[in-house]
C-alpha cells in the first residue's frame, strides 16, 4: 500500500492506480521491460479518464504521471503541469508539450519549458508548516527544559544512514539538546526498535529529552518544525520549500543516489540562501556530525539573520496561484 493511497483514503479522495514503466536516462537491462509497461499505463489511464470525465488534469510529474497526461491529451482534456523542483524532471519536460500551462515553483526552472506556457506560481507549502500547528507532538512527554531542540528526519520513510549517524552520537547530543527523531519503519534495519532499546539505557533526564517516532502525523509536523532550533534532514524539494518558508536552520544530508543529483542541488540552493550547511553522507561520521551540530547551534544568529531574505523566495499563496491558472485554462 503506497503512501499516496493511504493519504488519499484518509481524506476520502477517490484513488486509482495504474501500471507503468519508469523513464530512464540511461539504457539498462531493465529499460526494455519498462518501455513495454508504458503503453499499458497509457491504456489504463485512457479508460479511467474516459469514465471519470475530468474537466482538467493537474500533473505534478514523476513517471506515473506521464501516461495520464498523454491519455488526457488524446481525450482532449486540458492539462496543467506543475514543476516543483529547481531542475525540471524528464516526465514534466515531455508532459509540457501536451499541456496548456506549466506552473513553476522557482525561476531557475523556467528555461526547461516552452516560454509562452510558463507561469511562476511557487511550490505549495503545507499551512501547518507556516503556522504554529498542533502542540500535541511537542507534548509527547519531551522535556520542557529551555535548551535547543533538534528535529531529525529522513523523510516519510526515514533514513537508515542518518539513523546510524545519530545512533553514534545521540547520548552526547542529549547532554545539551532535546531531540525529536523520526526514524521510519524499515523492517530490514529495525532502527526504531534498536534506538528505543538504546534510549532505555539512558538516565531519566536524558530519556525525557529524546522522543523517537516511526512516523509523524502530517498535522503535527508544523508544531515540530516551529519548535526546532535545528533540522537535520534529507533535501527533497518539498522539505527545502518548507525549511525556507520557516527560515529554519538546517543541516542537510542529500540522498546520494537521487536522480540527476536532485537533492544535492536542492541542498546547495538552501545553503546559498544562508540557511544551512550541506554534507555528503559518505564523508560523515557520528563524531563529525556531532561537531557540526554544535558549531551550527553556536552560530545560530547568523542563520536567523539570513532567514528574512531567504523567506522571500517562497510564495505564501502558491496554491491560490495554481487554482487561478486552472480556472483560466478550464474556461
Amino acid at each position: 500500500m503506497s503512501l499516496e493511497y493511504s493519504t488519499a483514503k484518509s481524506l476520502n479522495i477517490p484513488f486509482k492506480s495504474i501500471t507503468t514503466g519508469r523513464l530512464q536516462r540511461k539504457f539498462t537491462k531493465h529499460t526494455v521491460f519498462s518501455l513495454f509497461k508504458f503503453p499499458y499505463g497509457i491504456l489504463q489511464a485512457f479508460f479511467i479518464l474516459k469514465k471519470f470525465k475530468p474537466d482538467i488534469i493537474l500533473s505534478f510529474g514523476a513517471y506515473v504521471s506521464l501516461p495520464v497526461t498523454i491519455a488526457g491529451f488524446f481525450l482532449k482534456i486540458p492539462i496543467v503541469v506543475h514543476e516543483q523542483t529547481l531542475e525540471a524532471g524528464l516526465s514534466n519536460r515531455i508532459a509540457s508539450f501536451f499541456a496548456k500551462k506549466v506552473c513553476i515553483s522557482w525561476e531557475n526552472s523556467r528555461k526547461f519549458f516552452p516560454g509562452s506556457k510558463v507561469v511562476l506560481t511557487g511550490n505549495p507549502v503545507r499551512k501547518f508548516s507556516c503556522e504554529a500547528g498542533s502542540r500535541s507532538a511537542i507534548q509527547l512527554s519531551i522535556s520542557n527544559e529551555d535548551i535547543p531542540m533538534i528535529y531529525i528526519t529522513g523523510g516519510s520513510s526515514g533514513s537508515h544512514a542518518i539513523n546510524v549517524l545519530i545512533e553514534g552520537c545521540i547520548e552526547k547530543l542529549l547532554k545539551d539538546y532535546k531531540v525529536f527523531h523520526q526514524t521510519g519503519d524499515a523492517k530490514e534495519f529495525m532502527d526504531f526498535e534498536r534506538l528505543q532499546k538504546l534510549k532505555e539505557t539512558f538516565g531519566e533526564n536524558l530519556k525525557k529529552r529524546y522522543i523517537i517516532a516511526k512516523f509523524i502525523d502530517p498535522l503535527q509536523v508544523g508544531a515540530i518544525l516551529k519548535k526546532a532550533d535545528l533540522v537535520v534532514s534529507r533535501s527533497g524539494i518539498n522539505t527545502i520549500t518548507e525549511l525556507i518558508s520557516l527560515g529554519k536552520m538546517s543541516l542537510l544530508i542529500p540522498l546520494p543516489y537521487a536522480q540527476n543529483k536532485e537533492q544535492k542541488k536542492n541542498a546547495v540552493f538552501l545553503k546559498e540562501l544562508g540557511l544551512g550547511e550541506v554534507f555528503n553522507q559518505y564523508d560523515l561520521t557520528s563524531e563529525k556530525l556531532y561537531d557540526l551540530i554544535n558549531l551550527m547551534i553556536k552560530n545560530i544568529k547568523k542563520y536567523e539573520e539570513n532567514a528574512v531574505n531567504a523567506q522571500k523566495k517562497v510564495s505564501k499563496d502558491a496554491e491560490n496561484k495554481i487554482i487561478n491558472v486552472l480556472n483560466e485554462v478550464v474556461k
